[in-house]
Parts: structure tokens; C-alpha cells; sequence
């Protein structure tokens, strides 16, 4: 339960590791805001002026400080060991920025290979050392894994074969030795933007490598009336198990099964919600997350306005939330913080526009 003690980070470990340099920098109201923090998150966001940046928040959701980005960002991820954070390019974005929020140092910018693009996930090894980014290779339709060495300036140094198409979140085992990937199973090219060009015939997937070779462990695809079912985002449970939750492309008035757990070596069981939750959902989870310590799994769905807590042991729902065009969720010190595209962030409105997911800084 490594990830569970890095968790129970508070201002002073991030305080600590900040040093001097770096409060010496932040504004009277920053520093109060700091201080006051149980817990500290960073998220992607659109400014009033239309530009685009990554912002350091503490849980009230106040700004504490801020990073300008050169375009839009979607997912981030965090090292645990290094204390570096990547803000990766929305679909089909060809950038990500990693940076250390605690230190002065110049951002670090990279751009994929001419023929990928990114999904806008990814996740570092256990030790720091690896960058995962989830990467489109469109030419050849497949989704892959990119490796970066976050120890040598973020050089690209290989890729995996994700095992599936529409690649899109992922995440790593606490050990290291696994790459979690939920392929969402639509296909897109960035001659045509955004659109999805196989809906009839999607191939979702959920995919377990081995993080040394890139072999593949285990893949569990969806198909039949579930074909349409795309997997998008994954987290890890206190017991090992692996969450994943999707967004429907079939009809507007099914209600299929959006949330679901799997181990290694066992079968995808999905949760059977109320009714009136999966509507409230409106066909489209857009982030997961877990606290491990208090047993939560935190969903937010834009399309429903909605956010919505369920027990990690039984799955029963504990709160339905209207929470107006909600975006991120992430363990809090207690309970699940969530934010909104209008500025919403905890109990705080700031005037930025906060991307789909925010992440937890710690030490």
C-alpha cells in the first residue's frame, strides 16, 4: 500500500520540499492559501483571455500559483518520487509540459514523433524515471504507449503497442510492473479534428502490459451490446482492483452499465447502478478517482452536471451532487474534490475555465 502513505501528504511535506525560493515567489494571498491547504492538486485551465495554462491549487480551491501552457491541456500526471508534474495536449495534441511546481526551474516542452499525436493521459513509474503517455500512431490506426526518460530531459526512448485503438487513459501498477490501459475503441485521424469515425464498429478494450517488455498480460475486450461502451478512464482501488469508467456512443436512451472494476488474472465485473444514477450520468462518465484511505470512488459527468460518490466495497451509490458542467475529481485529504469548466473547484470559483481532470501532488 506504497500509494496510500504518499497520499497522506499535507502542507507541510509540500512546504518542505518547496523550499525557500519557491514561497519567496508567491503573492501575500498565495501564501495564505498554502497555508491554509490539507492538500494541494494541480489542473489545466482556459483564462478569460483564451489563453491556456496549469494552475496549483489548494483543496478550498483557491489558485496558488500558475504555469502558462502553449495550448490546451486535458490530462496530468504526477511523480511521486520527483515531485515533477506533465501536462498533456488534448486530442490530437502533439505537446506536453513537464515541470516541477515547487522549483524555478524552465519548463520542459516535447513533442511526439511527426505521425502520433497524444490522447491526453499519462503516468510515471513508481521511481520517476519513465514518463507513459497514451499516443495515437494514426497512420497505422493503433494506439501506443510512448516511454520518456524523466531523468534525461524527457528523450523519447521507445514506444509499446497498447493493444487496441482510441488509447486513452492509463495508469500504472503500484509496483511498477504494469501499465493499465483503458483503449476507448474509437478511431479518429487528425485530418478530420476530433471526429469519431467508427462508431458502428468501435473496439473498446482494457489492457494490462508488462511495464519492462511491453508484453501483453491480459486484455478484456467489449463487444455485442457493449460494443459501444468505450473505455476512457482507469484508477486503482485499495484492494488492487482496477476501476475503469466509460461514456456510450449507442442510443441516448440506453442505459448501459458505466462503471466496473478487474483484477489480474480475473474477468471485468461491471456495477449495476440505479437507474436514476446511470441517467443522471447521462451515458458519459468523464473522470474517476479513489480515495483509498476513507473507501470512496469519486465520478463526474459534464453531460449530466453531475457528480456522483459510490462505496469502493459494495458499489452502492453514497451522493448524487448537481455540480454544473463538471469536469475533474481526485482524492481529497477527506472525501473526493471535484471541479467545473465555468471555475468551480471545491467550495471556490476562481475565473478560469478547469480542464476534465486534476491531479494530487505529493512528495
Amino acid at each position: 500500500m506504497a500509494r496510500d502513505k504518499r497520499l497522506l501528504i499535507d502542507r507541510r511535506s509540500f512546504l518542505k520540499a518547496a523550499g525557500l525560493p519557491f514561497l519567496a515567489s508567491l503573492g501575500p494571498r498565495s501564501l495564505y492559501a498554502l497555508e491554509r491547504a490539507d492538500a494541494v492538486f494541480a489542473s489545466a485551465f482556459r483564462a478569460r483571455d483564451g489563453s491556456y495554462g496549469v494552475a496549483v491549487v489548494s483543496e478550498a480551491g483557491e489558485i496558488i500559483d500558475r504555469q502558462t501552457l502553449p495550448a490546451r491541456a486535458h490530462g496530468m500526471a504526477s511523480s511521486h518520487a520527483t515531485g515533477m508534474v506533465v501536462a498533456f495536449a488534448r486530442r490530437p495534441g502533439t505537446f506536453f509540459m513537464a515541470f516541477n511546481p515547487r522549483k524555478r526551474h524552465e519548463p520542459i516542452v516535447m513533442h511526439t514523433p511527426e505521425n502520433r499525436h497524444f490522447y491526453g493521459h499519462g503516468q510515471f513509474s513508481p521511481d520517476g524515471s519513465i514518463l507513459y503517455a497514451s499516443e495515437n500512431d494514426f497512420d497505422k490506426n493503433r494506439g501506443v504507449i510512448g516511454l520518456y526518460d524523466a531523468k534525461n530531459g524527457f528523450r523519447r526512448i521507445g514506444e509499446y503497442d497498447a493493444g487496441g485503438i482510441g488509447t486513452h487513459d492509463m495508469t500504472v501498477s503500484d509496483d511498477g510492473k504494469m501499465i493499465i490501459i483503458a483503449n476507448g475503441g474509437i478511431e479518429t485521424h487528425p485530418d478530420f479534428g476530433r471526429t469519431k469515425l467508427n462508431i458502428d464498429a468501435m473496439e473498446p478494450s482494457l489492457v494490462l502490459l508488462d511495464a519492462a517488455t511491453g508484453r501483453p498480460i491480459q486484455k478484456h475486450g467489449l463487444s455485442g451490446k457493449l460494443r459501444q461502451l468505450s473505455t476512457r478512464h482507469v484508477d486503482l482501488g485499495s484492494d488492487g482492483r482496477i476501476w475503469f469508467a466509460c461514456q456510450y456512443e449507442g442510443p441516448r436512451n440506453d442505459l448501459p452499465p458505466l462503471v466496473g472494476h478487474f483484477s489480474k488474472g480475473d474477468d471485468i465485473s461491471f456495477i449495476h447502478l440505479p437507474d436514476e444514477t446511470t441517467q443522471r450520468l447521462a451515458n458519459y462518465v468523464g473522470a474517476i478517482a479513489i480515495n483509498r484511505r476513507d473507501g470512496i470512488v469519486g465520478l463526474t459527468s459534464p453531460n449530466g452536471n453531475a457528480k456522483i460518490t459510490l462505496d469502493e466495497k459494495s458499489g452502492k451509490v453514497m451522493s448524487q451532487e448537481t455540480l454544473r458542467e463538471a469536469a475533474g475529481v481526485a482524492a481529497a485529504a477527506r472525501g473526493i474534490v471535484a471541479s467545473s469548466y465555468d471555475g468551480q473547484f471545491s467550495t471556490n470559483t476562481s475565473d478560469v475555465a478547469w480542464d476534465q481532470h486534476i491531479v494530487r501532488l505529493v512528495r
